[in-house]
């Protein structure tokens, strides 16, 4: 059997990693800028992750959510002090698609209604309902395509409310990411934000954050739409909430109802995944990482904006978008086969987009500041 081939593949099959380095077949080092997409948080095998990960493995690995649970308890706890968020509740699964799937089906159950607003440069997710609330048509099949699903421009308030007024009583949520990653790290503005809460409110609609790479940290608050004192009715999350073992959550204001069978998952809340993601709180909260992704997403933000060939750089903590002049792709192969460098480009094809773990070191900074300026100047 052979795999299924859908993913274009750089021609490096690394096989150990530690902190902030990946080490191939050939024994090369790479410096990891990138994080495969976010996921990293805090660095590749942190020693307090392996050791919780290793000692759960002596237990229990896994039992279905027909029998108690304490971690995901234990989780809840952790994830609410953390994030400031105490009084919503969790619901686990296993990934950002499976999280904006029930999100976007608890605001329907919620509200009664079945149409959803999403945004230009969106990407949810590639399932079901997920998928046709992402603006990139190739990826949407037939039958995932519906009327239900309705776009808006980004940041484009006018149209917003034009939308609202004359379909506002149908519209069940509206879902946006708290910054568009796939999209080039696209920030939305107070104003806009502070629109769609208010327009949510008046029409009964449910507002849901996708913070699944703009979460955990990464923006330099815990979610990124809490820099603007935006309250969400849902906040989906996962990248960064497992430091690459599989784990999503819903968190979910406190007036939505539980019932029995309204959501469900075979794998969600698992022992492993709950001691993961209760590994990645426990470091970020002990070496104070959101403030570090705050500082170090500042100062390299400083380094870079006067280089040659950088036209803007889009930027909140340590989720940076870094737009060229021109295609990023020539400069993106250059970092990595010549520097040996992972970074990241997103469907802004001059965008180039930075997400390294929250706990990198100024020292791991400057590789790839100094790196970048090479191959910037040589162009």
């Amino acid at each position: 059997m052979n795999l299924f081939n859908v993913y274009p593949l750089f021609n490096i099959n690394p096989i150990k990693a530690q902190g902030s380095f990946l080490w191939d077949d050939k024994g090369e080092k790479y410096l990891d800028f990138y994080g495969g997409h976010a996921v990293i948080s805090i660095g590749h095998n942190h020693p307090h992750y392996q050791t919780q990960l290793k000692n759960q493995l002596d237990k229990i690995s896994f039992y279905s959510n027909s029998v108690q649970n304490e971690l995901q308890t234990e989780l809840a706890d952790k994830l609410g002090e953390l994030s400031g968020l105490e009084d919503y509740n969790l619901f686990l699964c296993n990934s950002g698609a499976e999280a904006n799937e029930n999100a976007l089906k608890l605001a329907s159950f919620h509200n009664g209604k079945s149409k959803v607003l999403y945004f230009s440069g969106s990407f949810h997710g590639r399932t079901s309902a997920a998928v046709s609330v992402t603006d990139n048509p190739k990826i949407v099949a037939p039958v995932n395509y519906d009327e239900r699903f309705i776009k808006s421009e980004w940041n484009n308030i006018e149209q917003l409310e034009a939308i609202f007024e004359n379909q506002g009583s149908e519209i069940s949520s509206v879902i946006i990411e708290g910054i568009q990653g796939v999209g080039g790290i696209m920030i939305p503005t107070l104003e806009f934000l502070t629109k769609i809460k208010e327009l949510c409110e008046k029409h009964n609609t449910v507002l849901i954050l996708d913070e699944v790479q703009s979460g955990y940290g990464r923006s330099g608050y815990f979610f990124a739409h809490q820099e603007f004192g935006i309250e969400a009715d849902i906040i989906t999350t996962a990248k960064g909430m497992g430091n690459g073992f599989p784990i999503g959550g819903v968190l979910i204001h406190p007036k939505f109802q539980a019932s029995n069978g309204l959501l469900g998952t075979t794998f969600g809340g698992n022992h492993l995944a709950c001691v993961a993601a209760i590994a990645v709180l426990d470091v970020m909260k002990d070496e104070n990482l959101i403030e570090n992704a705050h500082e170090m997403g500042k100062y390299l933000e400083n380094e870079l904006k006067d280089f040659p060939h950088i036209k803007t750089i889009r930027r909140k903590g340590l989720m940076i978008g870094i737009e060229l002049d021109r295609d990023c792709s020539e400069v993106r192969n250059n970092l990595l086969y010549n520097h040996h460098i992972f970074t990241g480009n997103s469907n802004d094809k001059t965008v180039l987009r930075i997400l390294p773990a929250l706990n990198i070191k100024k020292e791991e900074t400057d590789i790839f500041i100094n790196a970048l300026k090479e191959v910037l100047e040589n162009i």
